[in-house]
């Protein structure tokens, strides 16, 4: 069969059994060359990342452009129906002399990149509120119940996460404005939890007090992987009727690669020390919306 009439065949039978749409939100911590040496780590990140449809990495520490090209040759090697990854990645963002990166990872056959965009802090006449600026995309996907949404993607600095956290509704105005899009996704590590962000901070905090913004991942949620800790810090957000209405019930949760792939601490310790966060999306097909509550799910099985 030709490459060309395979891929013919996947549309046609993505069109009649096209799945939800996984979303997932991964910190890697520190991924650079290090990590890329630990075959370890590498087969672990590698089946997280293929259990999603589009994920963002955070924390790429990549200054030659090595983890990306490599990623694309463990998930594309043997692909098998014409399952193909690509990716979009920011420019190295930081103060000073320490930088990182954001990466979208996702399969080109379920969705397209329509727009991308780093935001710059000055937009609004605050001078750098973020420690790594949004890298913005805007996706769309023939395939899902709504058919284009924004992801914003952040990582804040610890010590400043109330303030940057808070500033993603600027954000919002803005992208909003620009591409008049309506269906967002805030994701990332806001490190949003324990002693960064306490309980009466969140009132100051726009992105909560506007019930507008519908939070996946609640705050009594772990995404540590240690177990001597328990903090909410990574987390997902939605704002846009049609995008919130076509969330899965109950597939917003926690993903414990650990308990999934039966590591010891020490094991998944050297993969993150973050646990990824995931939700899903209806796919076209699903021709009626569940009024069902997406209330917050615990840390989840694979």
């Amino acid at each position: 069969m030709s490459q060309t009439v395979a891929s013919l065949l996947f549309l046609l039978l993505s069109v009649n059994s096209a799945p939800a749409l996984r979303i997932c939100s991964f910190n890697v911590r520190s991924f650079g060359e290090t990590k890329k040496e630990n075959q370890g780590a590498m087969e672990v990140i590698v089946k997280v990342i293929k259990r999603c449809d589009i994920i963002l990495l955070m924390e790429i520490k990549d200054s030659g452009n090595r983890i990306c090209p490599l990623l694309m040759e463990r998930l594309n090697g043997n692909s098998r129906r014409g399952i193909t990854y690509n990716y979009v990645i920011s420019s190295r963002l930081g103060r000073n002399t320490y930088k990182e990166q954001y990466a979208f990872l996702y399969k080109e056959k379920l969705v397209s990149v329509k727009e991308s965009y780093l935001y710059h802090d000055y937009q609004n006449g605050d001078a750098d509120v973020f420690s790594r600026e949004p890298f913005v995309i805007w996706f769309q996907s023939p395939y899902t119940a709504v058919k284009d949404f924004v992801i914003i993607p952040l990582h804040t600095t610890p010590e400043a996460s109330i303030r940057e956290i808070d500033e993603l509704a600027d954000v919002y105005t803005y992208v909003k404005r620009r591409w008049k899009a309506e269906n967002f996704i805030f994701m990332g590590d806001f490190n949003a939890g324990c002693s960064y962000v306490p309980k009466k901070a969140w009132k100051s905090i726009r992105l909560r007090a506007d019930s507008r913004f519908v939070w996946l991942i609640g705050d009594q949620e772990d995404t540590t992987v240690k177990e001597s800790t328990s903090c909410a810090y990574d987390r997902i957000v939605l704002r846009g009727q049609e995008i919130i209405s076509s969330v899965v019930p109950d597939s917003n949760c926690v993903f414990d690669f650990q308990k999934a792939y039966k590591l010891t601490e020490k094991e998944a310790l050297s993969v993150s020390d973050h646990f990824p966060v995931e939700f899903k999306l209806r796919s076209s097909r699903a021709l009626t919306n569940s009024k069902k509550s997406v209330a917050p799910k615990k840390k989840n099985r694979p």
